[in-house]
């Protein structure tokens, strides 16, 4: 990978299979996501059903897992009646959690990504697959930098080893998440993108521009997509090779569609064909893979040996 001369990108050095899906995995284990916070109703209602999917998914290689706080906001948990304080508590309850984890395998070097999700993701409504916000650039800012406050001054177990800011729509939240980062230079995070196509972001900007955006950002040590077919990950590859020298990370969706009529998924997922993927993807300049929605542990030990046979 490219190193910076300052030596903050050296926090990846070695990292290359990241987890998969998150939500899914929680419903195979039995836990219920129906509700209006998604997959941040475990943190409150089910943690062991949590530590279990972490558990598997470093079982299976993955050398980075993201905490179970994509949905977590002080907006969503106002929304059912929940304090500010609970959604800043269910944050740092959230890498505690993946660090006991991770404290069970003493003899692997695991990181534990903090994991925020856009403003989209706040409004249940599927906002980060299109950025149409009914707000203004300050309020942006303002619902990331409270986010990113509370992990900023976190300490000890509750203290991630960077910041994931994934699913991201367009170039004007990723700049809101720029300006909300402002006062904490020494913070250290990954952005991912959604995409409506190969060559764009969801609202329409190119992935290029957004990811030459974040690139400027003193915090940056990877950029990348995710939540995408992974019959575009080539050429979003090529698209972000072509904009920075960061490391790359990549994580799309098992491949399958989403029927909202009928409520279900279509289609199917075959993880040897997932692992094969990505070894192409690997030699395509991707640093780091994982999975996103419908991706199971199957799917992450296929890639960790994809990455063994060809980083190896």
């Amino acid at each position: 990978m490219t190193e910076r001369a300052d030596g903050r990108d050296s926090i990846l050095r070695g990292i290359h299979v990241i987890d998969g899906g998150l939500a899914t995995e929680l419903e195979y284990q039995g836990a219920n996501i129906n509700g209006p916070l998604w997959s941040a109703h475990v943190l409150e209602d089910e943690p062991e059903k949590l530590r279990a999917v972490h558990r598997a998914y470093i079982e299976a290689g993955s050398q980075c897992i993201a905490t179970c706080s994509y949905q977590v906001s002080r907006l969503g948990y106002a929304e059912v009646g929940l304090a500010a304080e609970r959604a800043d508590a269910a944050l740092l309850r959230s890498v505690e959690l993946a660090r006991s984890v991770v404290a069970e395998f003493p003899d692997r070097r695991v990181l534990v990504a903090g994991s925020l999700g856009p403003f989209g993701a706040a409004l249940h409504n599927g906002g980060e697959y299109h950025g149409n916000y009914d707000c203004s650039y300050e309020d942006l800012v303002r619902f990331h930098r409270v986010r990113i406050e509370i992990f900023a001054r976190a300490g000890g177990a509750q203290a991630p080893d960077l910041l994931a800011f994934e699913t991201f729509p367009s170039l004007d939240e990723a700049r809101a998440v720029g300006e909300a980062l402002r006062p904490w230079p020494e913070l250290q995070a990954w952005f991912s993108f959604s995409c409506r196509d190969e060559r764009h972001v969801s609202h329409g900007e190119r992935v290029a521009d957004c990811a030459a955006l974040v690139a400027s950002f003193p915090q940056t040590v990877a950029i990348g997509v995710n939540c995408v077919p992974p019959k575009w990950i080539p050429a979003l590859i090529e698209e972000l090779r072509a904009a920075s020298g960061k490391p790359i990370l990549v994580y799309p969706n098992s491949g399958e569609g989403w029927d909202a009529a009928r409520r279900c998924w279509t289609g199917t997922t075959d993880p040897e064909d997932f692992g094969a993927r990505a070894a192409e993807w690997f030699k395509a300049g991707a640093q780091m893979v994982g999975g996103c929605c419908r991706t199971w542990p199957a799917h992450i030990r296929a890639v960790a040996e994809a990455a063994n046979s060809v980083l190896a």
